[in-house]
């Protein structure tokens, strides 16, 4: 049993202020109870933030060479621990060992890889004329992280913002604190200065919102759900700091009529059932032309079905169980509410898959012939669902493709890459990717309308922690 019962703040663990509360740490392939979090409470955001701000002046005053060298020490730290990590983020939600090993820890590592990258040569100061214009460091940052990929959401953010000069505090999720104590004691042994990271642990409405409101907090950077993203706005609006949000997605995955229809199928199932379905930028809505519906929905059919759902340590494993409970009965309610709504059930279906009759295990599930109008395809499901909407043409998938209020990713496949890249041009979200590309970390992330504002990754990243100065007069 893992208890944490403290918060790191001022460069030290130190225990939570009076009122704090435990909550339980549960494995989701069994259900058990493997350990306590401490919930903090508005006194300890206090703490953190107080020890935040004083320590501002002096980091960010350090030069680039400096900062530089601290996440080169962050990184030595995390690849040594990485297996350490990885054994984390299965035991707390569920994914697989395999994908905790070969994605999920090491794309903290990658963010820290493209900051550093983006933070040798970024233009601090620039001239145009007589006039500097110079990029400082915003302040003192909250950053607020979600429970579906853990590492990489904390990564994005405390990587970029140590880059810029900010000093931090991070509210990783309740459901995932076990791996964002490891990466916090990184941090600590890496020798970043007292108050320059914090980290408190607690619920996310309380906490979060008690993050926005501070008027010592000069930003928030949020990634969760939308509901979450417009609390925090909220929250934040009466003292009028910037708030970034990278929140929902319900991308849509055009196979146009000329693709590879088997390989676009199957690649499109998988990918949007990896991470059982649990993550922001998943295709789960597959578009494909009406002559060939029936034959794609016996593809994805077959290529759901064929995916192994099990214990997260058995290699034979490709999905894990639902990170927790409350997600896994949202996910069971929406597969009903597609039966209900008269969508072809191809695969799946409600309930746990056969054989397993404990831990939050959904079944990979494909609805067919479904209109864009249903609960199933404007809701973000964030479960191993893919539903299929066929379309007559070209216009018309595209019509559809953008028929939703989120606009964080999309996909597009066609054997003739000038077309799929003409069709990208008119799809209205943050990240296309076509035939097969994978998201790159050193380009620009983030949303569209619901799905968010600002961006990160990158250069672009690390230009959301910083603000704007003009010094006339310097020639």
């Amino acid at each position: 049993m893992k208890e944490l019962s403290q918060f790191y703040i001022g460069g030290r663990w130190v225990e939570p202020e009076a009122g704090a509360r435990f909550a339980d740490i549960v494995n989701p392939a069994t259900e058990e109870v493997v350990g306590r979090v401490a919930m903090g409470t508005s006194a300890d955001v206090d703490a953190a933030v107080a020890a935040a701000r004083a320590a501002f002046p002096a980091w960010s005053s350090t030069s680039v060479p400096a900062r530089a060298a601290l996440l080169s020490r962050v990184m030595a730290l995390y690849k040594e621990r990485i297996g350490a990590l990885a054994d984390a983020i299965t035991t707390e939600m569920g994914a697989p060992a395999w994908l905790a090993r070969e994605k999920q820890a090491p794309a903290g590592l990658g963010q820290f890889h493209g900051t550093l990258t983006a933070l040798q040569d970024f233009p601090f100061v620039t001239t145009r004329g007589g006039t500097q214009i110079v990029r400082e460091a915003v302040g003192v940052v909250a950053l607020i992280t979600p429970w579906n990929w853990p590492l990489n959401q904390i990564a994005a953010k405390v990587a970029p913002a140590l880059a810029a000069g900010c000093t931090i505090v991070l509210k990783p999720s309740e459901i995932t604190p076990l791996d964002a104590e490891l990466f916090a004691q990184i941090l600590h042994d890496a020798g970043v200065p007292a108050g320059v990271f914090n980290m408190i642990h607690g619920d996310g409405a309380e906490l979060g919102g008690a993050l926005a409101r501070h008027r010592d907090v000069d930003m928030v950077s949020i990634t969760g759900s939308t509901r979450a993203g417009v609390d925090v706005a909220m929250k934040a609006a009466p003292t009028v700091k910037r708030v970034t949000q990278e929140l929902g997605g319900k991308s849509p995955n055009l196979i146009l009529d000329d693709a590879d229809l088997k390989s676009a199928v199957s690649n499109g199932v998988v990918f949007c059932m990896l991470n059982s379905g649990q993550t922001c930028i998943a295709p789960t809505r597959m578009l494909v032309p009406k002559h060939l519906h029936e034959q794609a929905v016996a593809i994805a059919a077959a290529t759901a079905n064929a995916l192994t759902v099990g214990d997260p340590m058995s290699p034979e494993t490709k999905l894990g169980p639902i990170s927790n409970r409350r997600q896994y009965e949202r996910v069971q309610q929406m597969i009903q509410r597609g039966i209900d709504e008269g969508a072809t059930l191809a695969a799946g279906g409600p309930g746990r898959p056969d054989g397993l009759t404990r831990g939050f295990y959904a079944r990979p599930t494909v609805f067919a012939n479904v209109r864009n109008d249903m609960s199933i395809a404007r809701e973000e499901i964030f479960g191993p669902v893919v539903v299929m909407i066929p379309y007559s043409t070209e216009d018309e998938a595209i019509d559809i493709a953008n028929d939703t209020d989120y606009g964080l990713a999309a996909y597009v496949s066609s054997s003739d890459p000038a077309r799929a890249r003409r069709v990208a041009d008119h799809l209205r979200a943050g990240a296309v990717m076509l035939n097969g590309a994978t998201l790159d970390l050193n380009a620009p992330f983030g949303g569209y309308k619901t799905s968010g504002n600002g961006r990160e990754f990158g250069e672009h990243g690390l230009s959301e922690f910083l603000e704007t100065k003009s010094i006339a007069g310097c020639a």
